[in-house]
């Protein structure tokens, strides 16, 4: 099974560079400034503490990241554990939590721990975002009613169908009136979205939904809630008190606190693999890209922000519109400061059941259940059963419950294979341009951080001959980390060969 390189990328001036970071950048604005806060909102704190980690993600993190296109904010992931933080603790705590959280990515990216998030099983990962989605889609939904969300779940859920029939067709109450708006905004996103020319691809359906949501509170002149945003940008920094530190010896703090710390590393560096799937150009250098999270994640904590990832939703927005490097994510942090300190007043028009519409559909996107169908057909049963109790843990339970059962889960694929666990890496490669490497043993995401390792190091370019034949095992895990591998060389120039054998079909398409 053999596939060609492909040609190679065209070569861009300084000039040209420049230009187009400049273009992406402010997409990536108009993308990022309704999540910033309408994630801010979802997670029960004011709208201007998501738009300081948006600013802190863009200026900071991207000065620092070890992913090139990878742009930083907050992220409807942790939306879900920051409001139950806020519902029992008090949003007081989010600082020293997330100054604790930081300094825990900081020293994984100094041990060079990048690798081991990475072999966190997809399922899992997905699992939980799809479990998270459907909490934001509950919780918003009560907000689209002019009401605020209940901190379980399942209680939301099951709250729906009161307070939809609860509102009366008769009249334009302030419930219905923030429903009009939520449903005008939902409308006009992914009306946009699907209609939308092509010359005006870049043009974000977040922002229109907004902007469709905020004219038509304006212009009926809807009784309907609005964000609240100070003034200065500089008077929504909270720095934490002593009264706040002193709680974090609690073992609770501490194990919210890793909880946080993995949950946003785990998205963070999936996130990378996904956005370097995107485009040609350097690859993320993992631990990089998890150091700068934590010193991005430390100062939120000081400036009493919201926790960040790396987002792939933004991200994705900025290799779409032709970002080549760091600069493009720096200079839309730059743009969100500058437009918070100079048009504050802006914002106050957006009504909260704008943004709520926004991240109804954020939150069910999340869910994916395409990924759970490519699970079941590539894979098989187990995989998709690890993904559906991951997904009912999270909704049921809560955010770490379900993802410690799903990885738990994860254990059961390496049962059959208990007694021959080992794996052999052998690089056969000769003196010219041509390469091959060979894989025998058991392939498991115990193993993932040698084997990425050692596939990383092969140079581009020549003939790479992938010998799998020696395989008693290839877990879901390793098997989409090496094909995602193998089209990033083929994309780099690489003409690649997999060995016919039983594992072959996995990495078919490579």
């Amino acid at each position: 099974m053999s596939h060609p390189a492909a040609p190679p990328a065209p070569v861009l001036t300084r000039g040209n560079i420049f230009s187009r970071d400049f273009t992406a950048s402010i997409v990536v604005f108009l993308v990022a400034l309704p999540l910033c806060m309408g994630i801010a909102i979802a997670s029960g704190v004011p709208a201007e503490k998501g738009l300081i980690t948006g600013i802190i993600g863009g200026i900071v993190v991207g000065a620092l990241a070890g992913s090139p296109l990878q742009v930083s904010g907050p992220a409807a992931g942790l939306a879900v554990i920051v409001f139950e933080i806020v519902q029992k603790h008090g949003v007081g705590m989010l600082g020293p939590l997330l100054i604790l959280a930081g300094l825990i990515q900081v020293l994984a990216g100094a041990m060079k721990l990048g690798q081991w998030f990475r072999a966190i099983s997809p399922a899992v990962v997905h699992g939980m975002l799809a479990g998270i989605g459907v909490l934001i889609v509950v919780g918003q939904i009560h907000v689209m009613f002019g009401d605020s969300p209940g901190p379980h779940g399942l209680r939301n859920l099951l709250a729906i169908p009161g307070a939809f029939f609860s509102m009366s067709p008769l009249t334009l109450g302030r419930a219905e009136s923030a429903f009009v708006v939520g449903a005008v905004t939902i409308g006009a996103m992914i009306g946009w979205e699907k209609i939308r020319p092509a010359k005006l691809k870049l043009v974000p359906g977040a922002l229109l939904g907004v902007l469709a949501g905020t004219l038509t509170a304006i212009g009926f002149g809807l009784d309907v809630q609005r964000i609240a945003v100070p003034e200065s940008i500089i008077a929504a920094i909270a720095v934490p008190g002593l009264a706040d530190f002193s709680r974090m010896a609690e073992l609770g703090m501490i194990v919210t606190a890793l909880a946080i710390a993995f949950i946003a590393s785990a998205e963070t560096l999936l996130s990378a693999a996904a956005v370097d799937r995107m485009h040609d150009g350097p690859r993320t250098k993992y631990n990089k890209e998890l150091f700068a999270q934590g010193v991005g994640n430390m100062l939120c904590g000081a400036a009493g922000a919201l926790p960040m990832t790396g987002v792939i939703v933004r991200s994705s927005a900025n290799v779409q519109a032709g970002a080549v490097t760091r600069m493009s994510a720096i200079m839309h942090g730059a743009w969100i400061l500058a437009f918070v300190a100079l048009l504050p007043m802006v914002l106050e028009l957006v009504p909260s059941a704008a943004l709520a519409g926004i991240l109804v559909v954020t939150g069910w996107r999340l869910v994916g259940l395409q990924h759970v169908r490519h699970l079941f057909d590539r894979y098989g049963l187990l995989p998709a059963a690890i993904w559906a109790a991951t997904f009912i843990a999270v909704v049921s339970t809560d955010l770490l419950t379900g993802v410690l059962i799903g990885m738990a889960l994860t254990v059961l694929e390496l049962i059959p294979h208990l007694r021959r666990m080992r794996l052999k890496i052998a690089d056969n490669s000769g003196d010219g341009a041509d390469r091959a490497v060979t894989l025998e043993g058991a392939a498991t995401f115990l193993q993932l951080p040698r084997i990425t390792k050692a596939l990383e190091a092969i140079p581009d370019g020549g003939v790479l001959r992938l010998d799998t034949r020696g395989l008693s095992c290839l877990d879901h895990t390793c098997s989409e980390v090496i094909h995602e591998w193998l089209k990033a060389k083929r994309r780099a120039g690489t003409t690649i060969e997999v060995s016919p054998g039983p594992f072959a079909a996995r990495l078919a398409g490579a």
